[in-house]
């Protein structure tokens, strides 16, 4: 194996050491949620987001309590424009085809997040 070898700086100061250009100083780290609101995707097990254009609709319960009813865009991702984020409670979504109203999953969101997945 060859060793590395560090590349040479070639500066117009011809190594008398001046300063070239000052380093930017970096942006501090997120301190917050990214997304203000309660925002859930819905993906296979492949984690590719579900085609919900056909229509479907989910509701966020608090114990047995609706909070929240909001629909899915067509590359399945709904937000609870309601839920600020990082959540305070666990909440149960349950998701719904528009045309019949069949419910297709149920899941239990825990408190503290501000995204979710549904898979499957």
């Amino acid at each position: 194996m060859a060793a590395r070898i560090k590349p040479t700086l070639i500066s117009p100061s011809k190594g008398k050491g001046k300063v070239i250009k000052k380093a930017a100083k970096l942006a501090p780290l997120q301190t917050g949620p990214i997304f203000s609101r309660l925002t859930v995707v819905w993906v296979n097990e492949n984690g590719v987001a579900f085609d919900t254009s056909a229509g479907y609709f989910a509701r966020l319960f608090r114990g047995t309590t609706i909070v929240s009813t909001s629909s899915f865009d067509r590359f399945g991702v709904v937000r609870f424009n309601n839920i600020t984020t990082l959540t305070n409670s666990i909440f149960t979504i349950r998701i719904y085809r528009i045309s019949d109203g069949a419910l297709y999953r149920t899941r239990t969101i825990p408190s503290g997040v501000e995204t979710f997945a549904v898979i499957g």
